[in-house]
């Protein structure tokens, strides 16, 4: 790769999946070492909504050489109950992810939470696969989240399982500002 092309060679894809900490994080790592060697990042958060974590601040520091996208409905999906907006927001997130990564600006384009919006039904898993699948040659895809379906699995070069060992979440320490979000 050029620093000043910013372009690389092959593009692989990568999924970062598994019920430990740190998957979004390791998306990020790899945002922050392609922005530095001047690859222009998108990430595409599939259930995230602005300013709730702060990897949201920090791509306004790196812009325009990092872009994100929370596309989410407000409120951890988890802990309520899916409405047609999910669906449609889902959609939205992923036509959104075939834009930038169809537009030929970014180096790397990460799929944040797809794998969980498609555990939780609310994106076709046939859709992510299409878009996957499509991707150009010399662009790097990242897909993040738990419980990744085996197909996304299948199609990906590089697979990578979080696994929790141990978290202070277990004995009740609330997530820290700045650490964990």
């Amino acid at each position: 790769m050029s620093r000043e092309a910013g372009m690389i060679e092959k593009g692989l894809t990568y999924v970062f999946t598994g019920d430990g900490k740190g998957k979004t994080t390791a998306a990020l790592g790899l945002a922050w070492r392609a922005v530095s060697r001047g690859l222009k990042v998108c990430m595409v958060q599939f259930l995230k909504t602005p300013y709730t974590s702060g990897e949201h601040f920090a791509a306004d520091l790196l812009s325009p050489m990092f872009t994100i996208r929370p596309m989410g409905r407000n409120g951890f999906i988890g802990d309520r109950p899916l409405e047609p907006e999910d669906f449609s927001a889902a959609d939205a997130a992923l036509e959104a992810a075939r834009a930038a990564i169809c537009s030929g600006e970014y180096g790397v384009v990460i799929l944040d939470e797809a794998n969980v919006a498609v555990h939780k039904k609310i994106l076709d898993v046939k859709k992510l696969l299409e878009v996957m699948a499509d991707k150009p040659s010399d662009l790097v895809l990242v897909v993040t989240g738990r419980n990744a379906h085996r197909d996304v699995i299948d199609l990906a070069d590089v697979v990578v399982e979080m696994k929790k060992i141990k978290h202070y979440f277990d004995k009740g320490v609330r997530a820290v500002e700045g650490i964990d979000y």
